[in-house]
């Protein structure tokens, strides 16, 4: 498998991309979205709530399971894609092109923890 190198990730299947401001855009990576089949229903966090690196901030329903959506890191929620939550079917048709949320992060430590592409597919092939 092949993943955009531009991005980083997490072993709980979201990818990363940080913006010129410091702030991370964050979404579902393709692996993630083929194992959960059609995605119907999308809880995002809430805006202007902080979270913990690795803590529950989402939920994610396909007709096969459902799935919660972590922190990448520790920070606050600036925004969140709802037209995503309208449509979650976006996600099954353009994983990388379609952002969950936006946060800024507290500890710039913590972007490091993030996997690099091919630590990623490394982990997704497991």
């Amino acid at each position: 498998m092949d993943f955009p190198q531009d991005l980083r990730y997490t072993a709980s299947h979201e990818w990363i991309r940080q913006d010129e401001d410091g702030s991370l855009v964050v979404g579902l990576t393709s692996h993630a979205q083929e194992a959960l089949g059609d995605i119907i229903f999308l809880d995002l966090p809430e805006v202007g709530k902080s979270y913990q690196r690795e803590e529950v901030c989402g939920v994610i329903e396909s007709v096969k399971a459902a799935s919660d959506i972590y922190a990448p890191v520790s920070g606050e929620i600036l925004a969140v894609n709802s037209a995503a939550a309208e449509e979650p079917g976006q996600i099954n048709e353009q994983p990388y092109q379609t952002w969950l949320f936006r946060m800024n992060p507290t500890s710039a430590g913590e972007l490091d923890t993030l996997l690099s592409p091919e630590d990623y597919a490394r982990a997704a092939e497991e």
